[in-house]
């Protein structure tokens, strides 16, 4: 019997593992066999990624490494990070925070999706309810969509008028400087679509039944106003785009090579350095010959249909 400390035990141990982890992502990238007729042909007319998938998960758990690196770093030296993720509908902001959050610790990386604002809210400070959010110190908080909603869909649906988009334009470098002298690294991504790669991913989401949760009525008004959300962008950009705080952009036709580009610019973010471990050492477990396991009842247990 061979021993399950040795080396090639644990080598091999770690190859099954990371077989079985790829294979779960490749269950949630391949396409089901089941797809209805609509889905295929959408599918049919999606462009290569110029990224092959070994590559792309070769790279993805490379690059995943130095994310948990980075994080030991933050943690180990006290930092606050802020990134936010800005974009069209469907440009893959989700995507890419999950592949980053992905590996992570959970209790000192967190994504934050805010809903559309309560009546008691609408009336506050507009900043206030993202404050909350904000980390602490060892921590790091992804926002999928951030204050620049009001630079955007609010603007372009009328959710807010010209002068409370005119008082964020006047407020947020302000904001955005005060959270950099705080010590907050912030850093701004905006992922960039073309019209037909959207319209793609809608038509997709329409077909696809594990997707359609994610259509709103405001995606489908997207599609109708794609001119005032480029008009929008551009205006946020000129005003928004400073040095405490720039826009990075991502091209982001190619989810692969985003989610890719994307992590690898955000490591480049955060100086960091090699965070000191001492070696973890299981220790034995303690048998007591007088301990007998109870054995549970049998209704207890799941039905174990696979």
């Amino acid at each position: 019997m061979s021993d399950p400390n040795s080396r090639g035990s644990i080598r091999h141990w770690v190859d099954e593992e990371l077989e079985e982890m790829l294979d779960e992502e490749l269950e949630i990238e391949i396409d089901d066999l089941g797809l209805s007729h609509e889905l295929r042909v959408v599918l049919s007319k999606k462009p290569e990624s110029a990224v092959d998938r070994p590559t792309y998960f070769r790279e993805l758990l490379r690059l995943q490494t130095e994310l948990v690196n980075l994080q030991d770093w933050v943690k180990a030296n006290g930092l606050k990070v802020v990134v936010l993720f800005e974009g069209r509908d469907a440009a893959g902001k989700g995507g890419a925070i999950k592949r980053i959050t992905q590996r992570l610790d959970p209790r000192a990386c967190r994504a934050v999706a805010l809903p559309a604002p309560t009546e008691r809210e609408v009336t506050e400070w507009y900043f206030q309810r993202y404050v909350p959010h904000l980390p602490a110190a060892g921590e790091m908080v992804l926002f999928d969509r951030s204050w620049y909603n009001r630079a955007g869909v609010e603007r372009v649906m009328g959710f807010a008028s010209d002068e409370q988009v005119e008082e964020f334009f006047r407020t947020v470098p302000e904001f955005e400087r005060m959270l950099v002298r705080s010590g907050i690294i912030l850093v701004k991504y905006w992922f960039s679509i073309s019209d037909e790669e959207q319209q793609r991913r809608f038509l997709m989401r329409i077909h696809d039944p594990l997707k359609q949760w994610k259509l709103s009525e405001m995606d489908l008004q997207s599609r109708i106003r794609w001119e005032d959300y480029t008009k929008a962008k551009e205006d946020m950009f000129e005003r928004t785009h400073i040095p405490e705080a720039p826009w990075h952009l991502v091209r982001a036709n190619d989810k692969k090579k985003a989610r890719l580009n994307c992590i690898h610019h955000l490591l480049s973010q955060v100086p960091r350095g090699e965070v000191p471990h001492e070696p973890i050492i299981l220790p034995n477990r303690v048998f007591n010959p007088d301990y007998e396991r109870e054995l549970q009842p049998e209704e207890l247990f799941i039905p174990e249909p696979y």
